[in-house]
């Protein structure tokens, strides 16, 4: 049970509210918890709606973002978003069972798409106190700059959610993940 209390409904949500979760519900066909959880503050709906569509329309490919958000749930713990980012890269990305779990290690069969996820894990677990080398190493792989800001705010997006996830407990609502 969520230690946050959040609408069960569209309808008991905050008015502010009401008309992102209808859009979520129309593009996903359902709202999930999170989005129900978040809802409770329309500032933050809107801000994490806002984010993630800018993200969506940028130059990483929706399997990387995908392994983004595996590898930094893995790192963080986070159950729901694990169980939430398995269902999306086998749904939308078409990773296969292998690569996901490969992601959550920040591993991968391409090379290009390790050092990317070996990047978001630097870029977390170090709050961005990145080394020259590290830099360096992602620039090599043939990242440039715009799409290193592009991996950068993958990662704290994700960050954002796992803690949220986290605090709150949420209940998942998807085929359930649990951290290595």
């Amino acid at each position: 049970m969520s230690r946050l209390t959040f609408p069960a409904t569209i309808q008991d949500a905050p008015e502010q509210s009401q008309s992102m979760l209808e859009a979520v519900e129309q593009q996903l066909g359902v709202v999930p918890n999170l989005f129900r959880l978040v809802s409770i503050n329309p500032a933050a709906l809107e801000g994490y709606l806002g984010l993630s569509g800018a993200l969506g329309k940028g130059s990483l490919s929706v399997a990387l973002r995908e392994g983004i958000a595996l590898a930094v749930a893995e790192v963080n713990k986070c159950e729901y978003c694990l169980s939430a980012h398995t269902y999306l890269a086998k749904a939308l990305a078409k990773l296969d069972e292998a690569e996901i779990t490969a992601n959550r290690k920040a591993l991968s069969k391409d090379e290009k798409t390790r050092q990317a996820l070996q990047f978001a894990i630097d870029v977390s677990l170090k709050r961005g106190q990145v080394s020259d080398a590290s830099v360096a190493n992602i620039k090599a792989a043939g990242f440039g700059d715009s799409e290193i800001i592009e991996i950068i705010l993958n990662v704290t997006l994700n960050i954002w959610t796992n803690a949220v996830n986290n605090v709150a407990q949420t209940e998942v609502d998807f085929p359930l993940v649990q951290p290595f």
